[in-house]
């Protein structure tokens, strides 16, 4: 069962000492952009869990997209 979306950012984690401070899921050194390119290349997040990384839990899929819009929500942007 799914937490609560605030809940979700328990899962992420952005540690100068970890990954060298990207941000990643908490309790591994899965970077939370790769999930988000493994997504955008089409993928589930029940292929990713089972074909590239079966520690990760649907939760931690689902935390990676809403610490992803929170960025952007909370981002200031320049036109190109």
């Amino acid at each position: 069962m799914m937490r609560g979306r605030n809940s979700l950012l328990d899962r992420i984690v952005v540690d100068p000492k970890i990954c060298h401070g990207q941000p990643c899921i908490k309790g591994t050194r899965i970077l939370v952009h790769t999930i988000l390119e493994l997504l955008e290349a089409g993928l589930t997040p029940e292929q990713i869990i089972s074909e590239y990384y079966p520690q990760l839990t649907a939760e931690d899929v689902a935390a990676c997209l809403h610490y992803a819009a929170l960025l952007i929500r909370n981002g200031e942007f320049v036109p190109f």
